[in-house]
C-alpha cells in the first residue's frame, strides 16, 4: 500500500499541485455515478444484504465507496467479506487509487477518504474522536467532484454521520437513499438522515440495488436536455403542478426561475421512475408526500459558514465597521437576511458585527432578522447547533471564540453571546409584508432562483425596508438590474450596494402587504394619465380635500381591538410593519416602540370611559429627528356608524414644529390653556410616579430574594454542568469505542459464523469416515472424540476434559495406551498398531502428535479405523497363496510338460519338464506359439480347434498328436487339454499336459 497522504484534513488542493505535471489524458474521466455508502454499527449485514442482491454478470456502471467506522487498532477484514457477496471486484483503498466502474472500494482502518479527479485520498483522521465524521467528509468530496452523478447510502448506525454529507450531495442534484430503520440493528444514522427531509428513497438494503439501477438508468435517459425549455402543449401540467405545491405548502412558485423548476421536477420524476410531465402531475395530486419532497427539493439551500470569504471580508472593512462607528449611544443595529436557509450566513454576519463592535470598543443593541420559508431550516438555525465540519470554514481562533463544543452531538454550538442578536421566523418574501428600518439586508444566492420579474418587485422591496444609506449585500451573481436610481455600488466586486434617494414603497408592492393603507403623499407623486383633464368633482370636495391635506394631522380608525381599518394622512412615518405573518393590521403592534404605550393608554381609556383623551408633549425619535406630538383619541358618534355597528375609534397624531403648538381645533389656543395641559400632565406625572416608586420597592424586594435563591441554584448549577460535561465527553468516548467494538464484533461474528460452518464440515467428515478418533492434550485429557471412538474406548459427552486412563477401553490384550500416547508426544513419532476388540471386531491405531497452523504440539490424536473386512481378507488371501503354494510345488516337480497357451495359440506357461521333453527354456518358449511346434503349419486351425474341444469338461479324453523340438526332432506326444475359464464364465485359455508316447 502507498504511504497515505499526511494531510490533517483535505489534501485536494496538494494533490492536484502535484499532479499538475501529468498530461491532461491521464486524468480519469469520471463520467459514471459514484455511490458512497455510509454504516458503522449493524452495517456488515447491511452491506452483504446490499451487493448481493445486485444481478449476477450484469454491469451497473457505477463505482461504490464503502466508508465504515472502524477501530483504528484492528486490521479490518471488511473487503473479504463483501468479496463474498458479489461478482464485482472489492478493494481496500490505497491512496491514489483510481476509481473504477463495477469497483467496490472499502475505507482502510485509521485513515478518512476522500476523492478527487477520479483518485481515492487517504488522509489521516482527526485525533478527538467525537470530530471524526468520515461519511461526511468523503461525501462532501463526492458532492464536489461528481454534482449530480453523486448518490448516497445511509445504511445502519449509531451517530449522525452523513446527514451534513447529503445536504451536499442534495446542493448538487444528486440521490439520497436511507435504510429503512424498521429494517436496522442501529437505527440512529438511518433516522437522523431521513430527519433532514432530504432522503429520495427509504428501503431495505435488500430492495436498494434494484431501485438504484432503475434511477442510473432513468437519469442516463434524461440527462441530455434535462433543463430545455418545456413544449407549450405542457405548460398546463406545470400550472398545475405549482397549483397542488400552492395547495399543500402554501407558496407560489411559479414565479422562480423556469431552469430550476425543470430541473427539480425531471429530478422528481426519475426518483419516482415517471416517464411523463402528465403523469408526475397526477401523481403529484394524488401524493401528498411528493408535493412537500417536492417542496423541500426547490428548497435546496447551498450555504455555509462565511461561504465566499472575501466577499465577507470586504462587508467587514467597508460596512459593518463604518455602521459600528455611526451609530449613537443606545442606537440599534437592524439587520435582515433574506432566505437564511439553517442560519450559516446570518449567524456569520452577527459572528463579524460582533468582531467589529470588539474592535472599537462601540458596543450597541443588536437585531438580526433572518427568514426562510423553509420551517426545518429554521428549526435547524434556531437551534445552533453544527456539525463539526464547520472547523473547515472558519480560523481556530473564531471557532474557539464564538462556538462551544458538544462531544454528545458531534458538533458545535453558536454561544448564546450571538445567539442573542438573531431572530429566526418564517418569512415569504414575495408575500409578507418586508422589515423597515433596516441597516444592512443580505438577500445572497437567492435571487438567482426567482425570475425577471420577480426580481423586479424584491429590489424595490429592499430600498423600502433600508435605512437612508442602509446596505444591501447580494450573492455573487446577482445584482440590482435596471434599479441603478435607487442603489449605488460601494463595492462591485463583492456586490455591496448603498440605498440612495428616499423614494416610497411601490404602490403595487404596497397593495401586496396592505391593501388598506391610503396614504396622501403617496398619491399625490402619482402622475395622472390625463394630466390635462381636471377631475369631475364638486368644488365643495375640492375645498374639504385641499383643507384637509394642509389642515388636518395624520389619523387612523380603529376598533376596540386596535385593528387598523383606515389610514389617513401622512401617519407612515409614525408606525412600522412587525416581522413574521400578518393576519391583519394593529396599531398597537406598528406603532412605534416611543408612541406605543401612549396609544394603548389613551384607546383603553377611551374604551373605558367613553371620553375624548388628549395627551400633549409626547417625545419621538424616528431616524435620529426628535418630533413632539400630541396624541387625541375620541369614539366615533352613533349618529356615523348606526346603532347595530361596533364603536369604533379615530385616533389623531398631530405634530408640534419649532416649539409652536398645532391643535386640532380650529383657531388658537389661550396661553391658559397651555399652562392647564400642563398642570394636567404633571397631575399624570405625579401618579405615575408614585406608582413606579411602589412597583420598583417591590422590584427590589422580590429580586434580592430571587437574587439569593439564583446564587444557590447558579453554584448548584456548575457543579451539575461541571459534572455533566465530563460524563457527556465519557459517553462521546465510549460511544465511539463501542461503535468500533461492534464493528469489530460484527467481523469476529463472521468469522465465527465460517468457523462453525467448518466445524460442523469437519464434523460431518469425521463422522462419515467411520474413523474413531479421540484429541487428547498433553496431560493425556480428553478434549474432544467422534461418535465411532465410543465403539473401542466407553466415552461419553461428560467426559470431555477427564484423563483418558481413567476409562476404560474394549481392546483385548492391550494395556499400552498411555505409555504409548506418552511415547509419540515425547518422540514427535507417530505409532501404528492393529488390536482386537471384545466384540471381534479389528482396529488399526494410529497415534500422532496434534498440531497447530503454528506448528505447535498441543497434545496427540488417537485414530481408530475398523478393518475386521481387511483381517478377514488377509486370512483367506493367506489359505489361498497356500493351495497356490502347493500346486505350483506339483506343476514344477511334475514329469509331464505341462503348458499353458491362450486362444492364439500364444504361448503363455511352460514348467521344467517341457523344457526337458522339447529342449525350449522357458523364455524362449514364452515368445513362441504352437505353430512353432506343429510340424505341419497348415494344420494349426484344426489343431487350436481341437484343442478347444478337448478343453471341453466332457470332452476330457487322451489325445495323440505330433510335436516339434528345438532340434527338430517330431515326437509322438499323448496330451490332455484342460480349459481356463475368465470371471465372466468365458474360455480365455487352455492348459496341455503332455508326455512322450513309447512305441
Amino acid at each position: 500500500m502507498k504511504e497515505p497522504s499526511k494531510s490533517n484534513r483535505s489534501p485536494r488542493a496538494n494533490f492536484e499541485n502535484s499532479n499538475s505535471a501529468k498530461a491532461e489524458g491521464s486524468v480519469p474521466q469520471m463520467r459514471f455515478p459514484i455511490v458512497g455508502i455510509g454504516a458503522s454499527a449493524g452495517g456488515l449485514a447491511a452491506f452483504e444484504a446490499f451487493f448481493s442482491n445486485f444481478p449476477k454478470d450484469h454491469a451497473t456502471g457505477m463505482a461504490f465507496v464503502v466508508i465504515q467506522h472502524l477501530s483504528p487498532d484492528h486490521q479490518s477484514s471488511l473487503a473479504a467479506l463483501i468479496q463474498r457477496t458479489t461478482q464485482m471486484n472489492v478493494f481496500e483503498a490505497e491512496d491514489g487509487m483510481v476509481v473504477q466502474p463495477d469497483c467496490i472500494y472499502t475505507i482502510p482502518p485509521h485513515h478518512d477518504l476522500e476523492i478527487s479527479r477520479g483518485y481515492l485520498l487517504l488522509i489521516e483522521p482527526p485525533k478527538n474522536r467525537s470530530d471524526h465524521l468520515p461519511l461526511d467528509l468523503f461525501l462532501k468530496s463526492l458532492a464536489e467532484e461528481q454534482k449530480s452523478l453523486s448518490i448516497a447510502v445511509i445504511l445502519s448506525g449509531n451517530g449522525a454521520d452523513g446527514s451534513l454529507g447529503i445536504r451536499r450531495i442534495k446542493d448538487e442534484g444528486g440521490m439520497v437513499m436511507a435504510q429503512d430503520p424498521a429494517s436496522t440493528k442501529f437505527d440512529s444514522m438511518p433516522r437522523c438522515a431521513i430527519d433532514t427531509a432530504l432522503v429520495d428513497t427509504i428501503l431495505s438494503p435488500a430492495e436498494m440495488p434494484t431501485q438504484l439501477l432503475a434511477y442510473v438508468a432513468d437519469a442516463e435517459h434524461r440527462h441530455v436536455g434535462s433543463e430545455a425549455k418545456l413544449p407549450p402543449k405542457k405548460l398546463n401540467e406545470l400550472r398545475k403542478i405549482f397549483m397542488v405545491l400552492r395547495a399543500n405548502v402554501g407558496h407560489d412558485f411559479s414565479q422562480y426561475k423556469s431552469s430550476t423548476i425543470h430541473r427539480r421536477i425531471d429530478r422528481r420524476m426519475v426518483v419516482n421512475g415517471i416517464e411523463t410531465l402528465e403523469d408526475y402531475s397526477k401523481y403529484l395530486q394524488q401524493t401528498p408526500k411528493e408535493a412537500e419532497a417536492l417542496f423541500h427539493d426547490l428548497l435546496i439551500g447551498v450555504t455555509k459558514f462565511f461561504r465566499d470569504p472575501e466577499a465577507f471580508e470586504e462587508l467587514q472593512k467597508s460596512t459593518l465597521s463604518r455602521l459600528v462607528s455611526s451609530k449613537l449611544p443606545g442606537d440599534t443595529i437592524r439587520i435582515w437576511v433574506t432566505g437564511c436557509s439553517t442560519g450559516e450566513e446570518a449567524y456569520s454576519l452577527a459572528i463579524l458585527l460582533s468582531e467589529s463592535m470588539e474592535a472599537q470598543q462601540q458596543f450597541h443593541a443588536v437585531q438580526i432578522f433572518a427568514t426562510d420559508i423553509d420551517p426545518r431550516a429554521i428549526a435547524i438555525a434556531r437551534a445552533g447547533l453544527y456539525s463539526s465540519a464547520i472547523a473547515d470554514d472558519m480560523t481556530p481562533e473564531r471557532l474557539a471564540h464564538y462556538f462551544t463544543e458538544e462531544p454528545h452531538e458531534m458538533g458545535f454550538r453558536i454561544k448564546k453571546c450571538v445567539r442573542d442578536f438573531l431572530v429566526f421566523s418564517e418569512h415569504n418574501l414575495i408575500k409578507d409584508p418586508p422589515f423597515s428600518r433596516m441597516d444592512l439586508i443580505s438577500c445572497r444566492n437567492l435571487l438567482i432562483y426567482l425570475g425577471a420579474e420577480l426580481q423586479k418587485k424584491i429590489i424595490p422591496l429592499f430600498h423600502y425596508s433600508l435605512r437612508q444609506d442602509g446596505s444591501l449585500f447580494l450573492g455573487n451573481s446577482e445584482g440590482i438590474g435596471e434599479f441603478g436610481n435607487l442603489f449605488r455600488s460601494t463595492n462591485q466586486k463583492s456586490k455591496i450596494y448603498q440605498r440612495k434617494g428616499d423614494a416610497p414603497l411601490p404602490r403595487t408592492v404596497l397593495n401586496q402587504f396592505l391593501p388598506m393603507y391610503h396614504d396622501d403623499t403617496t398619491e399625490t407623486t402619482m402622475a395622472p394619465k390625463h394630466p390635462n383633464r381636471v377631475p369631475k368633482l364638486p368644488l365643495r370636495d375640492i375645498t374639504e380635500q385641499g383643507i384637509l391635506a394642509k389642515l388636518a394631522p395624520a389619523a387612523a380608525l380603529v376598533n376596540h381591538q386596535g385593528d387598523i381599518l383606515y389610514l389617513h394622512g401622512q401617519i407612515g412615518r409614525f408606525l412600522e410593519i412587525p416581522p413574521g405573518e400578518i393576519a391583519s393590521a394593529n396599531i398597537l403592534k406598528m406603532a412605534r416602540d416611543g408612541l406605543r404605550p401612549s396609544i394603548a393608554t389613551a384607546l383603553r381609556k377611551t374604551i373605558t370611559t367613553g371620553e375624548q383623551v388628549h395627551y400633549a408633549g409626547i417625545q419621538l425619535k424616528i431616524d435620529r429627528i426628535d418630533w413632539i406630538l400630541n396624541l387625541m383619541v375620541f369614539p366615533i358618534t352613533n349618529e356615523l356608524l348606526g346603532k347595530s355597528d361596533a364603536p369604533l375609534y379615530l385616533i389623531l397624531i398631530e405634530e408640534i414644529k419649532g416649539g409652536i403648538h398645532v391643535s386640532t381645533e380650529v383657531g388658537t389656543q389661550e396661553g391658559s390653556d397651555v399652562q392647564g395641559v400642563i398642570a394636567r400632565i404633571r397631575e399624570e406625572l405625579q401618579t405615575k410616579d408614585d406608582q413606579l416608586q411602589s412597583m420598583t420597592e417591590e422590584l427590589e424586594s422580590s429580586s434580592e430574594e430571587l437574587r439569593s435563591s439564583n446564587e444557590e441554584m447558579q453554584s448548584v448549577n456548575e457543579e451539575l454542568q461541571s459534572t455533566n460535561e465530563e460524563l457527556e465527553t465519557s459517553k462521546e468516548e465510549l460511544q465511539s469505542v463501542n461503535e468500533e467494538l461492534s464493528t469489530v464484533n460484527m467481523e469476529l461474528n463472521a468469522k465465527v459464523a465460517d468457523l462453525t460452518k467448518a466445524n460442523n464440515d469437519m464434523n460431518n467428515l469425521l463422522a462419515g469416515t467411520g474413523v474413531g478418533t479421540v484429541f487428547v492434550d498433553h496431560q493425556l485429557r480428553v478434549m474432544r472424540f467422534t461418535p465411532a471412538a465410543s465403539n473401542v474406548i466407553n466415552l461419553i459427552a461428560s467426559d470431555i476434559g477427564r484423563p483418558i486412563a481413567h476409562i476404560a477401553s474394549n481392546l483385548l490384550h492391550y494395556d499400552a495406551l498411555i505409555p504409548d500416547v506418552q511415547s509419540v508426544l515425547d518422540t514427535l513419532i507417530p505409532k501404528d498398531q492393529e488390536l482386537m476388540a471384545k466384540n471381534g471386531h479389528w482396529y488399526s491405531m494410529h497415534i500422532q502428535p496434534y498440531r497447530t497452523l503454528d506448528n505447535v504440539i498441543e497434545g496427540a490424536v488417537i485414530s481408530f479405523m475398523h478393518i475386521t473386512e481387511k483381517v478377514k481378507m488377509q486370512e483367506k488371501l493367506r489359505g489361498a497363496d497356500e493351495q497356490l503354494r502347493r500346486l505350483a510345488a506339483v506343476v514344477r516337480n511334475s514329469n509331464d510338460a505341462i503348458i499353458v497357451q491362450d486362444l492364439s495359440g500364444q504361448i503363455l506357461a511352460w514348467n521344467p519338464g517341457a523344457t526337458r521333453l522339447y529342449g525350449w527354456t522357458e523364455s524362449e518358449a514364452l515368445q513362441m506359439n504352437l505353430c512353432d511346434r506343429i510340424p505341419d503349419k497348415r494344420m494349426l486351425n484344426s489343431e487350436l480347434t481341437r484343442l478347444e474341444d478337448l478343453s471341453m469338461p466332457s470332452a476330457l479324453i487322451l489325445h495323440e498328436t505330433n510335436r516339434l523340438t528345438k532340434d527338430g526332432t517330431v515326437l509322438c506326444v499323448a496330451l490332455i487339454a484342460t480349459a481356463l475359464l475368465g470371471a465372466d464364465g468365458k474360455l480365455d485359455g487352455i492348459v496341455t499336459t503332455e508326455r512322450l508316447m513309447l512305441s
